[in-house]
């Protein structure tokens, strides 16, 4: 490679770092080439066919490499999640490694989006904060940041049926979580690898429930990843950095050998939980995980593709500088991105919470030595969702059930005859049981076991007691 070339290449990597720890009103997280879709929002989709996953076509249109899952074994596993939701605070108090397992298999398609809102704690708080997000959608915002956010919304996944109408319903849901969570968090406001972790979540469930889900995101999984400066993503830049001299010393010794810092590769992979980098297969069951355990998985997944990329003789030798690294970062090939190689990759990768926990005290003592004290100290980061239940315990009234679609029965003739058989029903007295002659005194006190009952006909939709998917 030209010197010219390799020095024309690091400037435009440099301007990118330079863009990402600016002091601007919005924080970048990487380069505009990431970038898909046209420039004017207007729909890419047109009339191509679009995959299971929504997909109409682009980079993370499913390959054909995806699982393919027998109906029997899903139908199976539908059954024991519904199970476990419906007893969520039991199961993650004394089973939560069966729960672990069962993320680490990937959640069943149609109750994915419940079982996010419950793993991350989104339902507890939407549930102690009933009408909140009603009182932020209706607020106009901060002009600059309706501005900034109304500029992205083509950006967020163009391919996809939900985002691809340029002032669709997806593109609107999306402007709102995001308006949303800038009138929640002011202070914070909006930063641009915000609107990725939004659209996917609401490509598998309703404003509200996404909203919460990524409040929790960004408060209790990555906190300060958002926040100006961003220097949360460079102190994990630097803990990725560190735990790749254990995982894969060729690898750590190419990028030293060249300077390759962290924050050039791993900023969007991290900011984004790698939604925009896998192919969709991998990013759903990614984030099953993710959700489930925490920053961890990030680690590990950003480790697995540097020690397959970078982790050998022969493969660092035809990478003979930052540019070429970089290039090659940006290109992984599809094997090594594939469901169940990644998913098997980073499950059997010996990468603890203690270790990442240990090695972010190291570099925080580091970057106080180098850069002085945090501008923005975050909270504590909660390491998955066992973690998150722990420190805000749940009531059983927060994890209760709620229909979102009511059927109401129609008017006329059969309406009325179906409102006076059941107030007929309601008038019939249900008799106790008959009490035998001579019984002896304990049986003559009723147990509340057997105090009769009313059972009233739900309300609820036949298909679903909540929102299982958008799609």
């Amino acid at each position: 490679m030209a010197k010219s070339d390799q020095d024309d290449g690091e400037l435009e990597f440099r301007a990118s770092e330079e863009k990402l720890t600016g002091g601007g009103s919005t924080r970048s997280f990487g380069s505009d080439a990431v970038t898909l879709g046209s420039d004017d929002g207007t729909d890419t989709s047109g009339e191509k066919e679009v995959d299971k996953y929504g997909f109409s076509g682009g980079a993370q249109q499913d390959p054909g490499h995806a699982e393919e899952i027998p109906m029997e074994v899903l139908r199976h596993r539908e059954s024991k999640w519904l199970e476990m939701l419906d007893s969520w605070d039991k199961w993650m108090a004394k089973k939560h490694k069966k729960v672990k397992d069962r993320c680490q298999k990937g959640i069943p398609p149609s109750l994915r989006g419940r079982a996010w809102l419950y793993l991350t704690g989104g339902k507890v708080k939407e549930e102690q904060n009933r009408g909140k997000f009603k009182e932020l959608d209706s607020q106009p915002g901060d002009p600059k940041w309706v501005d900034v956010i109304e500029r992205d919304l083509h950006r967020q996944f163009p391919f996809h049926e939900m985002f691809s109408a340029k002032g669709g319903l997806g593109q609107q849901d999306l402007f709102r979580v995001l308006k949303a969570y800038t009138v929640h968090h002011p202070e914070e406001g909006y930063c641009q690898a915000q609107a990725p972790i939004a659209a996917v979540l609401l490509m598998h469930m309703p404003a509200e429930d996404a909203f919460w889900v990524l409040v929790q995101i960004c408060e209790k999984y990555l906190p300060g990843y958002y926040s100006s400066g961003l220097e949360a993503i460079q102190l994990d830049g630097e803990i990725l950095y560190a735990l790749l001299q254990r995982v894969s010393p060729i690898a750590h010794r190419h990028l030293k050998q060249h300077k390759v810092e962290p924050i050039l590769y791993m900023t969007e992979w991290f900011m984004c939980a790698f939604s925009r980098t896998l192919p969709w297969a991998s990013v759903l069951r990614v984030w099953d995980m993710f959700l489930c355990e925490g920053v961890k998985i990030l680690f590990r997944v950003g480790l697995v593709l540097l020690k397959w990329m970078l982790g050998s003789q022969e493969k660092v030798k035809a990478c003979s500088g930052l540019y070429e690294t970089l290039e090659r970062l940006r290109a992984i090939p599809t094997q090594y991105m594939q469901e169940s190689f990644l998913v098997q990759e980073t499950i059997d990768l010996s990468v603890s919470e203690k270790d990442i926990e240990k090695e972010h005290l190291t570099q925080l003592r580091c970057w106080k030595e180098t850069h002085g004290d945090l501008h923005h100290k975050p909270p504590p980061r909660m390491h998955g969702a066992k973690a998150v239940m722990a420190a805000e315990p749940p009531g059983r009234q927060d994890l209760r059930q709620r229909p979102t679609i009511i059927v109401e029965p129609p008017e006329g003739e059969d309406a009325r005859d179906t409102r006076k058989a059941k107030r007929e029903k309601r008038k019939k007295k249900i008799l106790p049981p008959q009490e035998p002659e001579n019984a002896p005194p304990f049986l003559l006190e009723p147990s509340p076991l057997l105090q009769p009952r009313t059972i009233h006909a739900s309300k609820e939709s036949v298909s679903s007691t909540e929102h299982d998917t958008y799609l």
